[in-house]
């Protein structure tokens, strides 16, 4: 069964204010094709503000995949990934108030930002107009280097951007929540998505399937675009009201259009590679708004006049600040939303990523790193 919170056992606890650099076991990738494997990486020492978490369960997410494959940009190697994870506080600074070694807590896409600016004084640290320092694959604010995630056994993070994880909470179930969870609540927070409306997500994988359960328990009345067929029965069962299987390479993307035309107040995109729009924009109601949470690159298909025909929005929304990280944390909790997760080995993550560039996932993989006693 997976860990669930509660006190420390003595071998894992470190005195607060007393861990030095460390060598770690980690797992990551030497070049954007190799596989992932073993390797030792360095955390720096405690900061005064810092939080040291020996890490139990990270998900894996698609975007690890397009980051190490350099789909996203060109990377520096070696490169461990993992941006959504929760562990046991070993230790930590002088100035910690809200952490003590023992505690539960998690950590997601960012860990660190500028803390100063509009956005950031706001909670909204993902728009930092620094730059926000990313969990892996940035150079790292505080320490030698770059970056790394949580594809490993013990992190360094400051405690801004470290949540707490209520008590009694599924700790692998809560993984996921770091990334998809924040990313798919965040617009909904923003663009007020409540009960009535109609609702649409496209794909339904990790991101996908937490956005329509988010969506259901907030009483919105959803519909999933997939293209995965077999896909059909668990949205149904997770509650949908409606399912759409879409081809976009056919000349008629999406059947019976037409009968879905206006119909939608908030569609959300967690479609991760470039995209056609065009097909989906006649389907948003007046003052609708069709909002991309996957591509980070081109969107073709975007007319002026399909978009001030019935004056819809086209709009993008990244991850969540610290505030609703938290908040979609207990949320999560206090209304048994849980992820769909499949638990592996480290040694199993290579075969994983294979699985998920097939959809071969139902519907988040989460590695268990939890230290294993004889």
């Amino acid at each position: 069964m997976p860990a669930t919170s509660g006190p420390a056992t003595p071998d894992h606890t470190l005195k607060a204010h007393t861990l030095k650099p460390s060598l770690v076991r980690a797992y990551g990738a030497q070049s954007q094709t190799g596989p992932i494997e073993p390797m030792t990486i360095e955390r720096r020492a405690l900061l005064p503000d810092d939080v040291a978490i020996d890490i139990l369960y990270c998900g894996v997410c698609h975007s690890d995949i397009h980051m190490i494959r350099g789909e996203w940009g060109e990377q520096h190697y070696p490169l461990v990934p993992g941006h959504e994870f929760v562990g046991r506080v070993c230790a930590v600074g002088a100035a910690v108030t809200r952490f003590s070694p023992g505690d539960i807590a998690g950590v997601g896409c960012m860990v660190d930002s500028c803390c100063a600016c509009d956005n950031c004084r706001a909670g909204l640290e993902q728009y930092c107009t620094q730059g926000a320092t990313l969990t892996y694959a940035s150079p790292d604010t505080r320490g030698p280097g770059q970056t790394q995630g949580g594809y490993c056994e013990r992190i360094v993070v400051r405690e801004r951007f470290v949540v707490k994880v209520p008590e009694g909470a599924d700790l692998a179930t809560t993984a996921p929540l770091l990334c998809s969870g924040v990313t798919t609540f965040s617009p909904m927070q923003h663009w007020r998505l409540g009960s009535g409306q109609r609702f649409a997500v496209i794909g339904l994988g990790g991101l996908g399937h937490m956005a329509l359960k988010l969506a259901v328990s907030r009483g919105a009345e959803a519909t999933v675009f997939t293209t995965s067929a077999d896909k059909a029965k668990d949205a149904y069962a997770m509650g949908a009201k409606d399912v759409v299987v879409w081809q976009p390479a056919a000349t008629d993307p999406i059947p019976l259009a037409s009968e879905l035309a206006n119909r939608f107040d908030f569609m959300l995109s967690t479609i991760p590679a470039p995209f056609d729009v065009s097909p989906f924009l006649p389907l948003i109601r007046q003052d609708g708004t069709f909002v991309n949470v996957g591509a980070p690159g081109a969107i073709a298909g975007v007319s002026g006049g399909g978009l001030w025909n019935q004056r819809r929005s086209l709009v993008g929304s990244c991850i969540g600040g610290m505030p609703e990280t938290q908040e979609v944390v207990d949320y999560c909790h206090a209304n048994a939303i849980r992820p769909q997760i499949e638990l592996i080995r480290p040694d199993q993550i290579t075969e994983a990523f294979a699985r998920v560039e097939r959809k071969d996932v139902r519907y988040r993989f989460v590695i268990d790193l939890a230290p294993k006693r004889g």
